[in-house]
């Protein structure tokens, strides 16, 4: 949590690169509430710790005398800090940046490139509300950063599934600790789930490799969306990163549609963007579904959602990494059903009673 004396946010930064670390200090240095310091490697990070105890990390993965994703491992297992990785976009990054989210990292920023003019805007944005939403972040010391499958034990044959939610579509929207959310879910489904679409706020390139990860561990297609996209049974469809996704009908079908308009809701892709545009194209034929993040990104259209007579559920508290996106649905009244992570998984095969109703409506 951040600083209880005064408030402030004390935002340690550690890359080897003078440039990269003189551009985030810069832009974090900006915000009245935030107190920086920097590092060149994990060693001189450790001296400062050992002076102040920041409240964010800010990491870089390719770091000299210790690599980063040791040094983030070590801090997890011993006194666990938020941090947020700040990345390269080659190949190499990005499978790193994904290891580091399993150990413990709540989120991923690209390093800046072209100084702090270019930085400034949407990346700068970006930067200080991950900084602030790691701050607030629920962090747990980890023991261990496997990963494995985790499919629902015995899951019921199609035929018995009523036919209402072997169809329906399921929209998703995460932030902050959503792709630990995002794996549990997603792991869980058995081929025949319904048509998953999914909003996770992540820089661009990363949203390819996290759904190409989430692939190989599922029993369903994963992939990161493209325009004209179907969305079918056992298959879900990720946001590109820096791109919104909407849904729309094409016949008897329904597919995605990927534009690069302005931010929503302070973000690109939009939780927003997404939940309206099901709540106008699937109506009670969906479920709607929002979990940990920061923010409000989501709450809004999850209402349109509901309104809409979709199904709408939320993560409890206590299983969020941060309660925010969750928190400002629910308070709008947005959310029919609130649930711990473990759970929601198998909302996806429970009738809900506006379902039931609607069931017996026409049995009669």
């Amino acid at each position: 949590m951040q600083s209880e004396d005064n408030g402030t946010i004390n935002v340690l930064v550690v890359d080897d690169s003078a440039v990269v670390r003189q551009v985030l200090e810069a832009v974090l240095s900006q915000e009245r509430d935030m107190v920086v310091m920097v590092a060149s490697d994990p060693f001189i990070a450790q001296q400062k710790m050992a002076r102040v105890r920041p409240d964010v990390i800010v990491l870089d993965l390719e770091l000299p005398r210790m690599d980063g994703l040791t040094f983030l491992r070590k801090i997890m297992s011993e006194d666990p800090i938020p941090t947020v990785i700040c990345s390269g976009v080659a190949a190499r990054g990005t499978e790193a940046a994904l290891r580091a989210l399993d150990a413990g990292a709540v989120g991923i920023v690209t390093k800046p490139k072209l100084g702090v003019r270019n930085f400034l805007y949407e990346s700068g944005l970006v930067l200080t509300d991950m900084v602030r939403s790691a701050a607030g972040a629920r962090i747990r010391r980890s023991a261990s950063s496997t990963v494995q499958k985790r499919w629902l034990p015995t899951p019921p044959p199609r035929p018995h599934i009523p036919g209402s939610l072997s169809t329906r579509l399921v929209a998703i929207g995460a932030s902050t600790g959503g792709t630990e959310a995002l794996t549990e879910i997603l792991t869980a489904m058995p081929p025949y789930a319904p048509g998953i679409v999914v909003v996770q706020h992540m820089p661009e390139v990363f949203t390819a490799a996290f759904a190409k990860r989430l692939d190989r561990l599922s029993q369903i297609e994963v992939k990161e969306a493209e325009q004209g996209d179907r969305i079918s049974a056992g298959r879900a469809l990720i946001a590109p990163g820096n791109r919104h996704m909407t849904v729309r009908r094409r016949g008897v079908h329904s597919i995605v549609e990927i534009n690069n308009d302005a931010l929503v809701s302070r973000h690109r892709p939009s939780v927003d963007v997404l939940f309206r545009s099901v709540a106008k194209t699937q109506g009670a034929n969906a479920l709607g579904i929002i979990l940990t993040g920061m923010g409000n990104d989501g709450a809004q259209g999850l209402l349109e959602m509901k309104n809409a007579g979709a199904e709408t559920v939320a993560q409890d508290e206590a299983t969020c990494i941060v309660f925010g996106m969750p928190r400002e649905a629910i308070a709008r009244g947005a959310v029919d059903l609130v649930l711990p992570l473990s759970q929601i998984a198998g909302k996806i095969f429970t009738a809900s009673p506006k379902e039931s109703l609607h069931s017996t409506v026409r049995s009669r």
